[in-house]
């Protein structure tokens, strides 16, 4: 069993989790990870888990990493949609780790924001 400070721990970081997924504004990009089946058995779920830490540890408010269901395509599995208000969504597939944290990269040196 953990410690009462280990559990206060992740529950911060869960925390922290949680307000990068939810409330999305006008100004928000969001970055969309399909979590079908077929996604997740492809890598989605460590694609997602990867985002979501990127985005915590670089303190980017302005991005928000969501979940969907299948977007379809099952082959090109994972994939990943990035959504910026007024441009047409952008789709990244068979993304794993690195390239998330590139994806991540590219949003924060683009004129994207």
């Amino acid at each position: 069993m953990k410690s009462i400070a280990d559990i206060n721990d992740i529950r911060e970081k869960m925390q922290a989790q949680k307000i990068l997924r939810e409330n999305p504004t006008d100004d928000t990009i969001k970055i969309v990870v399909a979590m079908g089946t077929c996604g997740i058995e492809a890598g989605a779920r460590e694609v997602f888990n990867a985002l979501v830490d990127e985005v915590a540890e670089r303190k980017l408010a302005q991005l928000k990493v969501m979940r969907t269901g299948c977007l379809g395509d099952c082959s090109v599995e994972p994939v990943v949609q990035v959504k910026v208000t007024g441009k047409e969504p952008m789709t990244y597939t068979h993304v794993d780790v690195a390239k998330a944290k590139e994806i991540v990269n590219s949003l924060v040196c683009s004129d994207a924001k």
